[in-house]
């Protein structure tokens, strides 16, 4: 029976409130530079329980290296997942964590990210090596710094998909390949539901937060001038009036900027396989000629009662071009969805306000 609740597979996440707010700090301390971090707790059924996170050291720049860019620092802290340094700083911490008796299995890291921007090769290999290593049953927690900034929070939890394990293994993105396991960029993420959770405690005392405490009836207000500061309310839950506003969204045009870099990306990808399409085509044909050509001196020297030439010369004297592999284009793929998502979720939100008040914005129609 334990075995069969071992193999479960995980259907959600459940992360607690405390670890929220630490990989909210952690993220926030040093953005706009990738941040990351490992996460503990423990298997429960079908649902994998995230008790616990901790930072990973800082990366410092090789002494060898004159000049250190943002870019150096953020490629450092996004390959600290799988580095060796940090494999043994996170087994230190999780010796630690046994000693004092807590949960200390290993379920996952977690990364930074700005407007969507996670879907590299680094989140690939870190997460690939958690499910190949560590442990199969790991998730990566991803925190959009810019989207948490508008008072929602965005915090998703991926995996890597088996059928992409097994393609990642082999190696094997060509065309040839994908075509025969019918592979899309949409199967190479799975999303699982994430909820936070709450002990009883800290759910009560949310539940008698201060409030207004007035002997007299309160005042109705006849405007929205007559109602009080937000930052002035006595509860914090108090709903906030300023989501209400009709300003186009401010990271609408980042998100927009990103997406059409995305694009190019992409279209660099196809740029590329198309020249690998081109110069194998003109192998192919050379080779072709020079086989044609081999095959009538060989029939000449038959006539001439001579010994004929080897046919299979070519594969010495011609050399096929490699065929890149299609990942870049399928990360790319991945990450223009993902910009997409984002720019539609951006504008409904203006969109269904300025319809709500579109009667008060447009003149009516003179008759």
């Amino acid at each position: 029976m334990a075995d069969l609740l071992k193999e479960a597979p995980l259907t959600a996440v459940q992360v607690e409130a405390l670890v929220v707010m630490k990989i909210i700090k952690h993220c926030s301390q040093t953005f706009p530079l990738v941040t990351t971090g490992f996460l503990v707790g423990m298997d429960a059924k079908s649902t994998l329980e995230i008790t616990n996170s901790f930072p990973f050291p800082a990366s410092e720049p090789p002494p060898s290296d004159t000049y250190h860019d943002s870019n150096n620092i953020s490629q450092l802290a996004a390959a600290a997942p799988r580095s060796k340094a940090n494999g043994l700083y996170q087994n230190e911490m999780i010796k630690k964590l046994r000693e004092v008796n807590v949960d200390a299995n290993n379920v996952g890291w977690y990364t930074s990210a700005n407007l969507g921007n996670f879907v590299n090769m680094n989140m690939i290999e870190n997460q690939f090596h958690y499910q190949k290593e560590l442990n199969e049953r790991t998730v990566a927690l991803v925190h959009d710094v810019s989207r948490s900034s508008q008072g929602s929070l965005s915090l998703r939890a991926f995996r890597l998909s088996p059928a992409f394990m097994l393609a990642y293994k082999e190696n094997k993105f060509t065309v040839e390949s994908l075509q025969k396991s019918s592979f899309r960029y949409q199967d190479i993420l799975q999303e699982l539901p994430l909820q936070i959770h709450n002990s009883h405690l800290l759910t009560s005392f949310l539940h008698t937060l201060p409030t207004s405490n007035t002997t007299t009836p309160p005042k109705i207000p006849n405007s929205l001038s007559e109602l009080p500061p937000t930052h002035n309310l006595p509860s914090p839950l108090y709903p906030n009036l300023s989501t209400l506003t009709l300003s186009i969204d401010p990271f609408l045009s980042q998100t927009s900027d990103l997406l059409l870099e995305a694009i190019e990306s992409h279209h660099t990808e196809l740029n590329n396989h198309q020249f690998y399409q081109r110069s194998l085509a003109r192998e192919q044909a050379k080779i072709t000629a020079w086989q044609q050509k081999r095959k009538a001196e060989n029939a000449s020297r038959v006539l001439t009662k001579q010994t004929p030439l080897p046919e299979d010369e070519w594969q010495r004297l011609f050399k096929l071009p490699t065929e890149p592999s299609r990942l870049e284009g399928m990360l790319n793929s991945r990450q223009v969805e993902q910009y997409a998502r984002q720019v539609d979720g951006f504008a409904a939100g203006v969109t269904g306000k300025m319809f709500a008040v579109r009667s008060n914005l447009l003149p009516e129609k003179m008759e």
